[in-house]
């Protein structure tokens, strides 16, 4: 029996893969709406932000004294969240930053942190200690379909510069 199963096994793991991707951005996603939904920029404070979203992963430091706040959704998910708090206090920006138009004022030879503070945090990295680079990627949504999931990749050079970008299907949902 098992025999009759080999040629199969390969494309069932794929496909469980795909779905187990698919349903954790799904809640990730519904989540994230709702809670989004109930937040109002120029009304919303630091703790209705931290009431709905919890705690940031990280909080970047904003202009004028203000803060951003980080909330990454890496690896099962497909978007990260950059919620600005203006020095009243009061959330002043709530945006998804994984999307092409973002990925495109990357820049050779900017600096890894300038990334990270634009991108949020990878869902992985790669070092190729052998030509010195590093690989950044972040997994992200270029349409409505599952089948449009894509990763972006940021090479970096040993300085921590941007060498350069791409973007790619996502292989895990990949069908071969």
């Amino acid at each position: 029996m098992k025999s009759l199963l080999r040629p199969f096994l390969p494309s069932i793991g794929q496909l469980s893969l795909c779905l187990a991707v698919s349903v954790a951005a799904m809640f990730t996603t519904a989540c994230d709406n709702q809670r989004i939904s109930e937040l109002e920029e120029g009304v919303a404070t630091e703790g209705d932000v931290k009431m709905k979203f919890g705690e940031p992963e990280k909080i970047w430091e904003g202009e004028n004294g203000g803060r951003i706040f980080e909330y990454n959704r890496q690896p099962a998910g497909a978007k990260n969240y950059m919620i600005s708090i203006g020095p009243d206090g009061k959330m002043s920006s709530l945006r998804q930053v994984l999307a092409p138009h973002v990925f495109a004022k990357i820049e050779p030879g900017m600096p890894m942190e300038a990334v990270r503070k634009m991108l949020g945090k990878p869902m992985k990295i790669t070092p190729f200690e052998l030509k010195n680079v590093w690989h950044y990627d972040w997994r992200y949504m270029d349409g409505p379909n599952a089948s449009d999931a894509r990763i972006f990749t940021v090479v970096f050079n040993s300085d921590l510069r941007v060498v350069s970008t791409g973007s790619v299907a996502d292989p895990a949902l990949s069908p071969n």
